[in-house]
Parts: C-alpha cells; structure tokens; sequence
C-alpha cells in the first residue's frame, strides 16, 4: 500500500482516539458526571448483567426495579445500549463504566463522521470535521447533564444514514449507490439503540428519499428545456425513468429491511405497549408543546434546563445556518468564474472532447496514491464520480430548515399529527440530526473538491497536514472544557456509581419507571421492603411488618420525590418455584408484577391437578391468586414468549439471512 493511503488510513485511526481522550480528561481526572438519567441506564446494567451470568442472553423482565416487584423494561427499551453496558460492568469497575461507554460512543461517532465526511470532503477536513462532530456542545450536553447514554450512542449511527442518503444517483461505473444495505444497517441500529434517535432517522429517511425520487422523476419527464431535450434519445429517457423507479425500490427494500432487521425488538415493543402505561412518558414538561425554544411552564427546573437548551440549539441554528449559507454563495460565485473563464468551443470540437473525456473516464482506475496526487484538490467540477456540491448543500440547507421550524410552536399541528413523533418529548433532541449537519457544512467549507476556484483554506492542504492535524487535537480541548464547566453533574448519593452496585449487590430494590409500569398498576401504594411473597385474608392486603407509602399515608398526596431510606429499600424478588401451605382458605401475593408474558400454575396435594389459577387485581399490581383449599400448593411462576416475541425473533433471523445474501452478491450486480 502507498505511502499517501497509509497516511490516509492511520490519520483518523490515531488521532480520532486521541481527540475522545481530550474530550474525556474532565471525566478521567475527576470521576463521571452523574447526570438525570444515569441512575436508571446503571441500573439497566447491573440488573442485565446479572441475568446475563445466569445464561439469559436476552433478558425482557427487569428484576430489581419496581422494589423487585420487576417491570417489562428491557422489552421496550432498544437493547444495544444496556447490553453494551452490561457487558462493561462485567469487565470494568462499575465506577468507571460510564466514562468507558461514553468513550466508546464518542469513538463511533468520529469514525462513522469521518466515513460520512471523506464521501464528499478531503481527508483533513473529513479529519477536523469529525473532531467537530464528537467535541459538539449538545454532544457533550447529552452525556455530561443529561447522561443519555442511549441517545449519545446512537448519534454513531445518525451519519451513516446520512451517508446513504446523501449519496450521488448511481453515474459511471465507479459512482457511489445508494444500497439496500446502506439504508437497512443504520436504520436497524437506530432501532436498537434508541427509539427518539429511530424515529428522528426514519422521518429523515423518508423526506429525503421522497424529495430524491421526486427529483428523479421529473428530471427524466418534466423537463421542458428544447436544448435538452433535443439530442436526447426516447430510450434514454425512458431509461431514465426506469432509474427513478429502482431508485424508489431500492429506498423501500432498504427501509423495509432496516424494520425488520430489529423485528426481535420492535415487534414486542410495538405490539405489547398497550400493556404498559406508554403516556406517562408524555406528562407535563415532558411534552413537547412544553419544549420548544424558550417554552416556560410553572416549573422552574423544567424552565433552566430548557432555556439551557435554547440556547445552545439557537447557537447551533446560527452556525448552521451561516455555514450553509457561505457555502451557497460561494459555490455560485466560483460557478460564474468557472463559467466566464470557459472557453467557447465550436459545436463539433466540443462533441469530440466530450467524448474523449467520457472513453478517458470508462478507462478510470484508482490511483495509485491518491492523497499524493491531491485529487480533492484538482477534482474537476464536472466529474461524476462526486455528488452535485449544489444539490448536496441545498439538502443540507433544506434539512436546517425544517429543523428549524420543527424546533418553534408554530410546528404544533405537526408534531401532534404525526405517529410517534410526540413521544420524541423534546424538540430540541433534532439537534441529534443538526449537529452533523453543521459538521459536514463546515467540511464541505473546508474542502477543495468541486470549489471552483481558490481553495477556501489552501494551507489546509499542503505538505503533512501539520496545521488540520493542531487543529485536530485543539478543536476538543477547546470545546470539553468550557462543556465540563457549564454541564458536569455532581454525583448524589441516589445516582453515584459505586453506591448503586452496592446496593444491588446487597438485594436492595430500586424504584419503578412510569411509562414502563404495566397498565393495571399504580406506583403509589407499591412498598418498598416487600418480602418475596405473603398469605394473606384478602387479595389487597400489605405485606406485614412492610412501611406504608407517602401516598397512604397522605392520599392527597400529589407527588414524592422524596428519596427513600436505603433501609426500606431491602426486599425480596418472587420465587419462581415454591410450596406452600395453608389452614384455610387465603390468598397468595407474589413480589412480582402483573404481566401478561407470566404464567402462573398451581398444584395442590389433595386434588394433584395443575391448575392456571385466576390473577386477582391489586392496586400496587403485584400478582394475587387464591388457594382455596387446606393443604400444600405448588407454585411455579414461568416467563410465557408470546406469539409476538416469536414473530419478531423468526423476522430478525430471516432478515439476517437477507442481508448476508446482500453482502456476497457483487457490488454490479
């Protein structure tokens, strides 16, 4: 391999590591931020990572939320991010799992960035553009206040939709296409990641296929231009169309197998969230008419957080929208010198040069060090092995535009219309798609290829790179220190890292989550230090020697935040098999939720039946059934995969099926 590709290759593979490094140091020297949903993502871990050692490779129930009572969690939640976090803390000190994820989201995201960047950018503006992407503010907003870790990883996968969708209609032989593949594998990983960042994709997905298509369409029979029009041949026109038509196929075939690849989890999810309480996720202040920009509500925590956010999204918006615009005006200023300077050819002489250019084109192979021969510095602007720099920069300056207005309340109608788009909560989490929109401006800006004319910043380009390399290690330094400052979380004793493990180590329970709580259940009267099981006279009968909860001491109780006491945090999961036995008619209530995937079956001494015993409902939504009779019972408490959880693994196995039929075909054919 050639010098030039070597240094080409190795540039990113050192220096994207090392920019991570910069940008963690706060973290590394002083321990995590410990920001509002870092509790709950370690307690996803710790609880996966336990069943995780019991051979349950894909666990669905989690068993220490809920007081250990359990909730349907890991059936709704995409599970990439708490399987990556399971798996740290398996390997790693609990403490410094956090900082080790978030590295290793931060690491995807340079690299996909710098794979989107160098599709239509030089290597060192590709190079400083992905320094950019992962140093972002609203980059390190997710991971250093908020801890969405989730949310943080899946920006990785944002670029490489992007990069498939921002790719040139397939021109000439050696002309990037946009492939089933392409589409279907980060859109799945979007799926399964995060759900707000999958529904941000899909949406981005479908309005930029429909625009291209569209585009396709009336450039092969709308166009009224004689000029055009008259060299052209019926069959080529036709041709065209036929184009259009596989470009929309592939688009659909590509989606269709990016929401089937994660069927194993959108399935379940999809079908089964009738059975849990999906609208406490959208209460108030966590609804988005309440957070648009410099949105105020009666909270005043709500308000900080969100006028935080305001401006850094208006900070954003300006520099986006200032990038793009730079990039429109130069490319049509450079595009009027290119055409004053064209010479005028006489209509034969410009026939025989274009079609020597096409025979040179058909003969094209790569170079054999292309960063030698600096093609991103003397690309013509006519190649077609580059996507239109004009159409490109108009996408991007469409995109901003719509996020722009999706992000003010005039959007309203739309985000309530829409499906599932409400349950984005935040508006400002479009900046998830912004971010690398402004990043690949900023490249694009940077960049030589198809500026016609001088260079935007020519000593970008010449000898080493030394000065984009300074750039490199400059730009996160610059952008993590003042981000610590203004974003760390200290770390509470309800969400700091170590106390938690200890915790779970010593069977405490941790309390339950709204929106995953199944329908039927109310948080409210579900104590804290239940035992594994009790009998009791009637089905709503409290454990005995069990603290009351605020809410029954106070019924007009609207709200407690109020921490609860690490010592009436200590109860007991529900056994799964168990024998008891009674002097009389009484009621059997398990530590353990109500939900429809858990079958119970009961067998008593006297009659030697199994039986499918009724569950009765409770207020906490534990499981109550009755014993009737005097005697000893059976009890076996089994996890049931429905018929929906069967679909979505069948799905998931035939579309990776697909997808390796995909990969071994040839790229041509």
């Amino acid at each position: 391999m050639p010098s030039g590709t070597h240094t080409r290759i190795l540039k990113p593979l050192i220096l994207i590591p090392f920019a991570v490094v910069l940008v963690l140091h706060p973290l590394l020297i002083h321990g995590p931020s410990c920001g509002q949903d870092l509790a709950f993502h370690l307690q996803s871990w710790l609880d996966a990572a336990q069943q995780l050692r019991h051979g349950t490779l894909y666990p669905h129930w989690n068993i220490t939320a809920a007081w250990n009572a359990g909730e349907p969690r890991f059936l709704f939640y995409p599970p990439i991010s708490w399987l990556l976090g399971a798996i740290l803390t398996l390997i790693f000190p609990t403490a410094l799992c956090p900082t080790i994820f978030i590295a290793i989201a931060l690491l995807a995201a340079g690299f996909s960035f710098n794979k989107l960047a160098s599709e239509f950018a030089s290597p060192n503006a590709a190079l400083i553009a992905s320094t950019l992407y992962l140093a972002n503010p609203y980059m390190l907003f997710t991971a250093f206040e908020r801890s969405a870790l989730a949310e943080l990883l899946a920006a990785a996968w944002i670029p490489l939709l992007l990069l498939a969708l921002l790719r040139p209609r397939p021109v000439g032989r050696h002309a990037a296409l946009v492939t089933i593949r392409g589409i279907a594998i980060p859109l799945a990983l979007l799926w399964l990641t995060n759900a707000p960042a999958a529904v941000i994709g899909s949406y981005t997905l479908a309005l930029l296929a429909t625009l291209r298509v569209l585009s396709c369409l009336c450039f092969s029979s709308c166009h009224s231009d004689p000029e055009f029009l008259e060299g052209e041949e019926p069959a080529s026109r036709a041709q065209r169309a036929r184009s259009s038509i596989a470009l929309a196929a592939t688009y659909l075939a590509g989606t269709i197998l990016g929401l089937t690849l994660p069927a194993i989890y959108l399935v379940p999810a999809a079908y089964e969230r009738k059975h849990i309480q999906t609208a406490m996720a959208i209460l108030p202040n966590m609804r988005y008419q309440d957070n648009f920009l410099f949105t105020r509500t009666a909270d005043a925590a709500h308000n900080a957080v969100n006028h935080t956010i305001s401006l850094l999204a208006l900070t954003l918006l300006l520099l986006t929208a200032a990038t793009v615009l730079t990039l429109l005006l130069k490319r049509s200023l450079t595009r009027k010198n290119f055409a004053a300077k064209k010479p005028v050819l006489p209509p034969s002489q410009e026939s025989v040069i274009l079609s020597e250019v096409s025979r040179s084109n058909a003969r094209e192979t790569q170079p054999k060090d292309p960063e030698a021969l600096h093609p991103t510095d003397t690309a013509s602007p006519i190649s077609t092995n580059t996507p239109n720099p004009a159409t490109l920069t108009t996408t991007l300056a469409l995109l901003t535009a719509v996020i722009t207005f999706l992000l003010t309340p005039l959007s309203a109608p739309i985000w309530h219309h829409l499906p599932n788009l409400a349950y984005l909560q935040f508006p400002w989490r479009l900046l998830a798609l912004l971010t690398p929109i402004l990043a690949l401006s900023i490249a694009l800006l940077l960049d030589t290829r198809n500026m016609m004319g001088a260079p935007f910043m020519p000593w970008l380009y010449r000898g080493m790179g030394g000065v984009a390399t300074t750039l490199t290690l400059l730009l996160p330094l610059a952008l993590a220190v003042p981000a610590y400052r203004l974003y760390h979380q200290p770390c509470d004793p309800t969400d700091d890292p170590t106390r938690l493990a200890q915790l779970f180590s010593t069977h405490h329970g941790f309390p339950p989550t709204d929106e995953y709580t199944p329908t039927l259940a109310d948080n409210d009267p579900l104590r804290s230090n239940n035992p594994a099981y009790w009998l009791a006279a009637h089905p709503n009968d409290p454990a005995p020697n069990t603290q009351p909860t605020a809410a029954e001491l106070n019924p007009t109780l609207d709200t407690d935040d109020t921490p609860i006491p690490d010592t009436q945090t200590l109860s007991t999961p529900a056994p799964h098999h168990l024998t008891v036995k009674t002097t009389g008619p009484r009621y059997l209530i398990l530590n353990l939720r109500d939900y429809p995937n858990w079958q119970v079956t009961e067998a008593d001494s006297a009659a030697m039946e199994l039986h499918y015993p009724t569950h009765i409902t409770r207020p906490d939504g534990l499981i109550a059934i009755s014993l009737n009779h005097v005697g000893d019972y059976t009890i076996d408490v089994t996890w049931h995969r429905t018929l929906d959880q069967q679909l979505g693994l069948a799905l998931t196995t035939l579309s990776l099926i697909v997808l390796a039929f995909i990969f071994r075909r040839k790229p041509n054919t």
